[in-house]
């Protein structure tokens, strides 16, 4: 039996990177894969998103402008404001972005000795799970995030992040 896909995914690689090869954003295949099991994992209907790498300067730009915040931070998500049941959707809805800070995710995968694909594909499915609702604003959304994420990446055989 084929996956029919129910997640269309555009990846914009905004990234200019002169790196070695252990530094390197997964492909967009890859990126895609992961946003898909996610999207499935929570029985999202047909659907599309944007994921786009930067670099920091572009993301602590995004980060004021829109979050009011200072700095960098690891990803961003901008969800559409559907009104409607994605679910019995018969074209794609358009979900919204997921924006991912490069430098950060190296950064971040070094300081918590995690490989740079495991983070990425944290990063990935957290970005999914906040286009479709999900938050980690109190203690009780977060365990709830948190335990969605650890299985879904589990699904792609990654190990939870939060040890």
């Amino acid at each position: 039996m084929t996956d029919i896909v129910s997640l269309f995914v555009d990846v914009q690689d905004a990234l200019n990177l002169d790196v070695s090869e252990n530094e390197k954003p997964p492909s967009a295949l890859v990126l895609s894969e992961w946003a898909q099991t996610a999207h499935r994992a929570i029985d999202g209907g047909l659907s599309e998103l944007t994921i786009r790498l930067v670099g920091e300067p572009e993301m602590i730009e995004l980060n004021q402008h829109y979050r009011g915040k200072k700095g960098s931070t690891n990803v961003l998500s901008f969800a559409v404001d559907n009104e409607f049941d994605f679910s019995l959707a018969e074209d794609p809805c358009l979900l919204g972005d997921v924006v991912i800070c490069h430098d950060v995710i190296v950064r971040e995968a070094f300081e918590q000795k995690k490989s740079i694909k495991n983070h990425y594909a944290h990063m990935v499915t957290h970005g999914v799970l906040h286009l479709h609702g999900y938050d980690h604003l109190d203690d009780e959304s977060a365990e709830e995030m948190e335990a969605l994420e650890t299985n879904i990446l589990s699904i792609s055989g990654i190990e939870t992040p939060y040890n």
